[in-house]
């Protein structure tokens, strides 16, 4: 079976450990998921994936793309579950159109990061982010590289 994986809080249910390796995050923002029953469940038994999801703004609503929930082998019997359906990301107003002129207008893109819960609900935290250049991505894995060896050293004396 080999060990559970470790989350970086209790109420964490995916991250996007590939969206911080390749891009700069700016601004961040708390979007609500619109889900079905079955999602929830899914999500309560941590279920679900962000690594090749996006998002995606069109007609003035943001939409989540490409992340993956699996389904439960006792879920709805009378429903077919898509994994990978297209859910809406509920935000504020304001909050959409930060979004929408931070994409048209300055270059960024739109990238989810966190998955989790607060107060019973499901949350997605997305931001606003510019893509790193190769010699970004180099300089991101040298320090990495470096903090570990750091924490060897120390665990050695």
């Amino acid at each position: 079976m080999g060990k559970p994986k470790k989350q970086s809080s209790p109420n964490a249910i995916a991250q996007n450990r590939k969206a911080r390796f390749d891009y700069h995050l700016e601004q961040f923002f708390e979007a609500g998921l619109s889900l079905q029953g079955w999602e929830v469940k899914a999500l309560r038994e941590g279920k679900g994936n962000l690594t090749e999801s996006y998002v995606m703004l069109k007609e003035g609503e943001a939409f989540l793309f490409g992340a993956r929930i699996e389904p439960l082998p006792t879920a709805s019997t009378h429903s077919v579950p898509d994994p990978q359906r297209t859910r809406k990301l509920l935000l504020h107003r304001k909050e959409l159109a930060r979004l929408f002129s931070g994409v048209q207008k300055d270059g960024f893109t739109c990238v989810p990061v966190n998955l989790h819960w607060k107060r019973g609900l499901v949350k997605l935290d997305i931001a606003l982010a510019k893509g790193k250049q190769k010699f970004d991505k180099r300089a991101t894995e040298r320090e990495r590289d470096w903090k570990r060896q750091k924490q060897r050293l120390l665990r050695q004396h």
